[in-house]
């Protein structure tokens, strides 16, 4: 199954209103006492994820019957299917339970092993992103995105790059990957708002050496590459996704919106990061 443009920007302008209405949610628990657990790998999960999770399932569900979906919370362990979404109902759990207003909601249609429909939404900032064919940004208002316009990464500025950082995930690798670069400036930024970020001309790289999962990159991927940057992991390789056998866990990638510096980091290789297509 290849789905056409138009039914693409379609998916990712449902995504977006689906991700909108999720943030309420987030945003009815943010800087108060948020109910969390850790996970078993130190990870915290808070009743606003849950919830958050739950809405999103429940809107695919109605929206796209049959389409599977993995999801961080409830539906992690699934196998992947041709045609399947990934769920983050919130990236950035540690700095939203801090009261950071840098946290996202993250949903990924993939098709094959690349994604093809996206949105990701910044409750905190009132802000979402989508990409489909095109790549868009939206002010929210009442949950619900407006006034849509094109975006499109810029071009690296002649007095050096902005590299957006971690605030809490910093290592030497990825230090040692940006010592090679005109680097101008670094800014600490949370969650997956940075691949946004640089599609919105806002900043020009981010490297992570450190691991994340498929559902932490996949929207923010396909939106800069939609808006004419890429995401690369060592070698030059585009992220694939739907690696049930890595439990989704991604290796390490630059995101870059200036095309011309793609291949100029010199990323770890930790070995093959590729599965085979997947079957319905």
């Amino acid at each position: 199954m290849t789905l056409s443009a138009a039914e693409r920007d379609r998916i990712a302008a449902s995504l977006a209103e689906i991700a909108c209405e999720a943030g309420g949610i987030l945003r009815g628990h943010h800087r108060t006492d948020c109910a969390h657990v850790l996970k078993p790998d130190g990870s915290p999960a808070s009743i606003a994820d849950t919830q958050a999770e739950a809405l999103i399932l429940a809107a695919l569900a109605r929206l796209y019957p049959g389409i599977p979906v993995v999801a961080e919370e409830s539906s992690h362990d699934r196998e992947p299917a041709e045609l399947f979404f990934l769920v983050d109902p919130l990236d950035g759990t540690r700095d939203f339970l801090a009261g950071s207003p840098e946290y996202s909601v993250n949903i990924g249609l993939i098709e094959g092993n690349r994604p093809v429909a996206a949105a990701l939404a910044a409750p905190g900032l009132n802000r979402v992103w989508y990409a489909g064919e095109t790549a868009r940004e939206a002010a929210v208002r009442d949950d619900r995105p407006l006034s849509p316009a094109p975006i499109h990464v810029r071009e690296a500025p002649a007095d050096g790059l902005v590299a957006l950082v971690s605030n809490r995930h910093g290592d030497r690798e990825t230090d040692a990957c940006l010592g090679g670069l005109p680097v101008h400036a670094r800014r600490p930024t949370a969650s997956a708002l940075k691949f946004c970020l640089i599609a919105a001309g806002e900043a020009d790289i981010y490297v992570r050496c450190g691991p994340t999962m498929e559902w932490d990159t996949a929207a923010g991927d396909h939106v800069l590459t939609a808006a004419g940057g890429c995401v690369l992991a060592p070698g030059g390789r585009p992220l694939v996704y739907g690696r049930h056998a890595l439990s989704y866990r991604n290796g390490p990638f630059a995101a870059y919106g200036d095309r011309r510096y793609a291949g100029r980091v010199a990323l770890p290789d930790r070995g093959p990061m590729v599965r085979p297509q997947a079957t319905a």
